[in-house]
């Protein structure tokens, strides 16, 4: 393996499992301005005395800002790391990091505080050798798991070289190291329904179910779910919520539909399926967020087989469904790479984890990479 790698990657897994109990203590469910103020704190104190680091405004109103961490070099290539502090566990269900076996549970420990961890790292040790780079940044961001803005940091960073981003990382079918190259466009759209109250029990004819409609309309299209078909399409309801006493037709509600494609442009015809009304319910419509698809299988084929060669296994190149901030960045950066952090499971539930022996591997993925994109 390359000895650069190795002995980075090493010194990375040495410190991982402390900062990664550090950053797990904390609770940051997104929107939790304390929460991500303490976790920022911690990763500011894990990046090198080389880092500037800078507070700049989230994506998100009223979120903590995110952190962008500046390590100037000699060399002539800009490098991105990726992450996100936020998770969706919130405080009453929080715990601190607990192991057992191999594993290391705890609220975004794969998702993504252990990736979190192993951006810093690679920061950490790309530092000492300033001649591979023009600028090594890190950015961290408070609002990644339930943003509805729009990302406000392509600009920055557009045209860097590559973008790392270190979501989860997997293995594949075949036990081979794999990164995360594709990934679907993601939507949830919003449909509300406004019909007319009544006493169920002496009036129920007179109301306009609200209820009623949301349930018919999350039918209909979930109908037009086609993961299969050419534009690869999944229409999932996912919440509903009206009324508001067992004794009272239903006036209101609101149904949320997560949706995921290859283009974003597919989701058009899922809105177009809502009509105006029905059974004189108005029905509204609303896109609450957009994220874009990503495909950098092409752009990043020779980049995976460089890094691959520094550590004397290969690196493939995989599709996800879950969306991910690097889907931001791809069409500016075409060398982006994501599911650069550690292997695990369980995200966005109680029983998160990551495999500690991965800490290591992993951080020979990323570093590798790292240096392959620098080498170039």
């Amino acid at each position: 393996m390359d000895q650069f790698v190795a002995d980075g990657a090493a010194e990375i897994a040495a410190r991982a499992t402390r900062e990664l109990e550090a950053l797990v203590a904390v609770s940051s469910p997104s929107g939790d301005v304390e929460g991500a103020e303490e976790a920022i704190a911690l990763c500011a104190a894990f990046l090198p005395p080389q880092a500037e680091i800078e507070r700049v405004p989230c994506s998100t109103p009223g979120s903590a800002d995110d952190m962008v961490a500046r390590i100037a070099g000699s060399g002539s290539q800009r490098l991105l790391l990726l992450g996100h502090l936020d998770t969706v566990i919130e405080h009453a269900s929080h715990a601190p990091l607990r192991r057992d076996g191999d594993r290391l549970y705890g609220p975004g420990t794969v998702d993504m505080k252990g990736g979190d961890v192993l951006a810093v790292g690679v920061a950490r040790a790309l530092a000492p050798r300033p001649e591979l780079y023009a600028e090594v940044s890190v950015l961290l961001v408070t609002d990644e798991e339930w943003r509805r803005h729009e990302f406000r940091h392509i600009e920055r960073f557009a045209g860097y070289d590559a973008c790392l981003c270190f979501e989860g990382g997997q293995m594949t079918a075949d036990g081979d190291e794999a990164v995360v190259v594709q990934r679907k466009a993601a939507g949830t759209m919003q449909v509300v329904a406004t019909g007319r109250a009544s006493h169920s029990g002496s009036a129920p004819d007179r109301g306009r179910n609200a209820l009623l409609a949301l349930a018919a309309t999350a039918v209909d299209i979930a109908k037009l779910h086609d993961p299969a078909g050419p534009e690869r399409l999944s229409v999932v309801p996912t919440v509903m919520r009206s009324g508001d006493a067992f004794n009272v037709v239903p006036a209101e509600g609101e149904l949320l539909v997560d949706m995921r494609a290859d283009r974003s442009e597919a989701f058009d015809a899922v809105c177009a399926a809502v009509p105006d009304e029905l059974d004189d319910v108005g029905l509204e419509t609303k896109m609450l967020r957009i994220w874009p698809g990503m495909d950098s299988r092409e752009a990043t084929r020779g980049l995976l087989e460089r890094a691959g060669a520094r550590i004397e296994r290969p690196i493939i190149g995989c599709p996800r469904g879950g969306a991910s901030d690097a889907s931001h960045f791809a069409p500016h950066i075409p060398l982006t790479v994501d599911g650069l952090g550690p292997r695990g499971g369980g995200a966005h539930t109680p029983d998160e984890f990551v495999h500690a022996p991965s800490l290591r591997s992993r951080a020979e993925v990323a570093l590798a990479v790292a240096v392959a994109v620098l080498d170039s």
